[in-house]
């Protein structure tokens, strides 16, 4: 069984994956509905990227530690460094973090958001991505995936991932990979690909890719932004180049929205492996998927109701 049908939320009978405002333009909404993303160019300012880059690299070198923090590192070189720019792939759930958290809550940013999850808006996984220089191990390739893999809550059509990129991110330094149209696909099920090497924790990946699907390089400079759907199926390639490709990411999503459970659907061994990581880390038991979310979720827009 899967969980993810996609509902739609009733409004204008055209559209079911925006909602009526004045933001997008009728192409705009028109593009999304078929393919699943919008990329808006130049949104975000280069002072505040510069200022999100320098919020990373104290996390990378311990001058600050907000609670709730995942500091994610390559697992093929992690013995060979401390803890650096060199050697952290990814600061997850910095939702307690003032200065990253001020992503998630530029008006530029939600101006947008809002046309997908309506006027309460609920911050529910943050994210800031360091892709390193690659090795022969593909450690960094990001396999195809569909991000609702990980979410407990639905419904998926009121969800939405604002993904902006730090500096230019083109097919050499591994940008985002995406497949138009997949988002009115079901969800599919997920878990870790087979291949030779490390693959880091979490990275999981479709089991059965179709390959005949187009794919897409979302090639994007400093400051643009893609909106995307948690159905749409994405991923990224390795960097090839010798320096570094970040981005900063949000998936926001309406407080209306509502838990699921997922027992005897297809994320059941997500939630699994969820809970042995978080029994480890904080001695916790009989955690379900939906704690976890809970924790993370922070409101930054309007009313919080369900999440």
């Amino acid at each position: 069984p899967t969980s993810a049908q996609v509902s739609v939320a009733p409004h204008s009978g055209r559209f079911s994956y925006t909602l009526d405002n004045d933001v997008l333009s009728t192409e705009q909404r028109q593009f999304y509905e078929d393919n699943g993303y919008l990329l808006i160019r130049n949104l975000v300012s280069d002072e505040d990227i510069e200022r999100f880059r320098k919020e990373f690299t104290r996390i990378c070198k311990r001058e600050v530690k907000p609670p709730g923090v995942m500091i994610m590192k390559d697992e093929s070189q992690r013995s060979q460094f401390g803890q650096s720019e060199s050697v952290v792939n990814k600061v997850q759930d910095f939702q307690e973090d003032e200065e990253l958290f001020r992503y998630c809550t530029l008006p530029e940013v939600l101006k947008y958001v809002e046309c997908f999850t309506g006027p309460n808006i609920m911050a529910m996984h943050t994210m800031l991505i360091n892709k390193l220089p690659d090795s022969d191990q593909q450690t960094f390739l990001h396999p195809m995936h569909q991000d609702l893999h990980y979410f407990p809550f639905r419904p998926a059509s009121r969800i939405v991932c604002a993904w902006t990129a730090m500096e230019r991110a083109h097919q050499d330094n591994g940008c985002l990979l995406v497949q138009p149209g997949t988002h009115k696909t079901a969800l599919k099920p997920h878990g870790y690909p087979q291949w030779e090497g490390k693959t880091n924790k979490l990275f999981h990946g479709l089991l059965d890719e179709d390959e005949k699907i187009p794919k897409v390089h979302l090639v994007m400079e400093k400051g643009d932004t893609v909106f995307f759907h948690p159905l749409l199926i994405h991923g990224s390639g390795i960097n090839r180049t010798s320096g570094f490709r970040k981005s900063i990411s949000c998936h926001f999503a309406s407080s209306e929205c509502h838990y699921i459970d997922v027992k005897n659907t297809i994320q059941e061994h997500l939630e699994k492996e969820l809970q042995e990581m978080v029994s480890k880390k904080y001695n916790a038991t009989s955690v379900e998927l939906k704690d976890i979310w809970n924790f993370r979720a922070r409101l930054v827009k309007g009313e919080r109701i369900n999440l």
